[in-house]
């Protein structure tokens, strides 16, 4: 499943069968091989919510609770084809309306983008479902790098900035914008990042030498 493009048909076959079986009996299994199929899209909702919430680890508590709760709530008889797109979809919406109750009228006019906007009120999010799909493309970078987040090569914050900036190509004038750390700061973190990984493969290609 994890292989295989979102959009591939006969995704929504195997989706379509897991999501029946929960719905019959709520087994807890079935959710945990939902979250593990739908992990990478949920992470790159993570990624891309940031500016809903700018805690990390809250953001990512909420998500996961929100696919959750969906999974408990979703119609496949509504949905028979694309079950990833409308599962991911969902979940984006959902968390929106939550998040929204956090904000202001005001904050909310300066944190949310149109696309953003139109996805809570209930429009295919095209934007967004495509940067799903770019994220599985993405895949093996951002798991190298989890690698070595993993065995403590790099911090958390460091692994967040790589991915932001090396893998999803965003300046770092604008990952210091979005995420409220100093320019500098941001700067000095990924380069330390780079030379820890730097530092590892030089080790690492002597040995195999």
């Amino acid at each position: 499943m994890r292989n295989r493009a979102w959009k591939d048909p006969s995704k929504d076959v195997v989706l379509h069968s897991l999501l029946a079986a929960h719905s019959e009996d709520e087994d807890p299994r079935w959710r945990a091989i939902l979250l593990a199929i739908f992990w990478s899209g949920l992470e790159s909702i993570h990624f891309q919510r940031r500016s809903w919430n700018q805690d990390d680890e809250d953001r990512w508590q909420e998500i996961v609770w929100t696919f959750l709760e969906l999974l408990c709530r979703i119609d496949i008889s509504r949905r028979p084809a694309r079950l990833a797109q409308k599962v991911l979809n969902d979940t984006v919406r959902r968390y929106y309306q939550e998040a929204r109750r956090h904000f202001s009228c005001r904050d909310l006019e300066v944190l949310v983008e149109p696309e953003e906007i139109e996805c809570a009120a209930g429009a295919v999010c095209d934007n967004a479902f495509a940067a799903f799909e770019n994220r599985e493309e993405k895949e093996p970078e951002i798991r190298r790098l989890r690698e070595h987040l993993e065995a403590g090569r790099i911090s958390e914050e460091a692994f967040m900035l790589l991915v932001g900036t090396k893998v999803y190509g965003n300046s770092l004038a604008d990952y210091a914008r979005q995420t409220g750390v100093d320019y500098q700061v941001a700067k000095k973190r990924r380069q330390r990042a780079e030379a820890a990984i730097a530092r590892f493969e030089v080790k690492k290609r002597s040995r195999l030498a």
